[in-house]
């Protein structure tokens, strides 16, 4: 294996949203840094299973609608 290759890692605090905080090892930073935390899985609806609605205003599928909307089959 090569030397002096590889990234130092050292311990660093993870505060998260919550005001909550614990220790990990990463390449983050340096050692004794502070990382705080916009979003973690302990608030954002991707994690969480929050009730997030995908709204398409002016998109692309309201495009789609407004010009083949009236469109139907007929036999």
């Amino acid at each position: 294996m090569k030397k002096d290759i590889h990234p130092d890692y050292h311990m660093i605090t993870v505060k998260m949203t919550d005001g909550t905080e614990y220790q990990t090892r990463s390449t983050w930073g340096s050692e004794g840094d502070t990382m705080t935390l916009e979003i973690d899985p302990t608030a954002h609806p991707a994690w969480t299973g929050g009730q997030g609605r995908m709204l398409d205003q002016g998109g692309q599928v309201a495009k789609f609608n407004k010009r083949f909307g009236g469109l139907t089959l007929k036999r």
